[in-house]
This record gives structure tokens, sequence and C-alpha cells, in this order.
């Protein structure tokens, strides 16, 4: 058996280093969202999936899912590409 070998980073650690992010909604394709593809373009995009169990992690970059959540942070998050964010805390978030 292979065992996922990921680094992980904390939310908190993340939100510190790149700014409180911002909750976004999709309300049109992504590919039509200029706001959004500039996001993505700056690699300022978390991604928030909930797994079976009820927790939730982020990666950063857009990976469009069902039931994904879309952080936007005010700093670029490519320093922390290729991790799995957890920790995420709710609070931290700007409505």
């Amino acid at each position: 058996m292979k065992l996922l070998k990921v680094k992980t980073g904390r939310f908190s650690e993340i939100v510190e280093r790149a700014g409180r992010p911002e909750s976004y909604t999709l309300w049109q394709k992504p590919s039509a969202d200029r706001h959004l593809q500039s996001a993505i373009k700056n690699n300022r995009i978390m991604t928030i999936q909930r797994t079976d169990s009820g927790t939730e992690f982020g990666i950063v970059g857009f990976k469009q899912t069902k039931d994904a959540r879309y952080l936007v942070f005010p700093k670029s998050l490519k320093r922390f590409e290729n991790r799995r964010v957890v920790g995420i805390n709710w609070d931290l978030v700007s409505r």
C-alpha cells in the first residue's frame, strides 16, 4: 500500500503571511469571470473541499468541483503550492 506523501500547511500560517482572505462565490462561468481569472493568474485562489468524514481542507489554486468553496487572498499563495491546507478557521475569513 502506498501512502500519500503531501506536505501540509496550517491555514492560520497562510493567513498570517498572505493576508486575510475573502470568500468568493461563482455567479457565472469561471472563464467569463474576469476578477476570478485575474486571481487565478496571480495565484491568489484557494479551493476548500470537504472530505467524506466532514473535515475541510484547502488546496492552492482553482479546482472546480461540486460543493467547493473558494477564497481569494490579497497576496500570492505560490509558496504554499503542493500542500494540503488543514485547520480551516472560518473566523479568519472576511465576509
